[in-house]
């Protein structure tokens, strides 16, 4: 039995858009670099993961993987996450990997014993296995674990987790759900960014993106927005 983690990054530079109008470039760019190094912690750490995956063209996010023992796999031409998970899963099918399991480098409270759930007992069935882990609002498709590992057709973007479901059973593969609050939370707006904050504050989890957004004061920023809202 072995499992890859496959985890797309498409560039640190410019990095998460969607938090332009309260974080500068400089900002952005180390938040997800923050962001993604605790993702890269968290799959390392769990013990049933047997290789990462990195999917990237970004040489600043190869070193950066390199750095955790990950495999590096060149984006596809045609860039996206589609077509970057599609062709990890291919990659590892021709080469006999049992599961493959996607994360994106945005979910920073992810930890090693929410990959074991999803990984625990998973794809030792005779047939194909699907397990999907939505994002907190049911939207999005936040961790994916498919076995073999291009057993499945991939959807992202906008409402990708009911489509998800819905290809599944298309495929005759009875998806599995598991809600697990680290993975649930992606961050990609500011109302992300302050529910982060805020859950960072209150637990004081040490962590790489805990660490980045206290000292360069973004999480006092965002928790004086936070209150204002409230």
């Amino acid at each position: 039995m072995s499992t890859s983690a496959v985890i797309p990054i498409k560039q640190l530079e410019n990095a998460k858009q969607r938090l332009a109008p309260i974080l500068d470039t400089g900002e952005r760019n180390n938040f997800f670099r923050a962001m993604v190094e605790d993702v890269l912690t968290a799959v390392e750490a769990c013990t049933l993961v047997d290789e990462i995956v990195v999917v990237t063209r970004d040489p600043v996010v190869a070193d950066l993987a390199l750095s955790y023992e990950a495999e590096i796999l060149d984006e596809p031409d045609n860039a996206g996450l589609i077509p970057s998970v599609s062709k990890a899963a291919g990659c590892l099918a021709n080469k006999g990997t049992n599961v493959m399991m996607f994360l994106p480098g945005d979910v920073p409270l992810v930890t090693p014993e929410e990959l074991e759930i999803v990984l625990e007992g998973f794809g030792r069935q005779a047939g194909a296995e699907f397990m999907i882990v939505p994002a907190s609002d049911l939207g999005g498709s936040n961790c994916i674990a498919c076995s073999p590992p291009d057993c499945m057709e991939f959807e992202f973007g906008e409402n990708s987790f009911r489509r998800h479901l819905a290809i599944s059973r298309r495929l005759d593969i009875e998806p599995c759900v598991a809600k697990l609050p680290g993975i649930g939370l992606d961050v990609d707006t500011p109302e992300d960014l302050a529910e982060l904050s805020r859950i960072l504050m209150e637990s004081r989890l040490e962590s790489n993106t805990h660490r980045y957004i206290r000292e360069s004061g973004i999480m006092e920023r965002m928790l004086e927005d936070f209150q204002k809202i409230g």
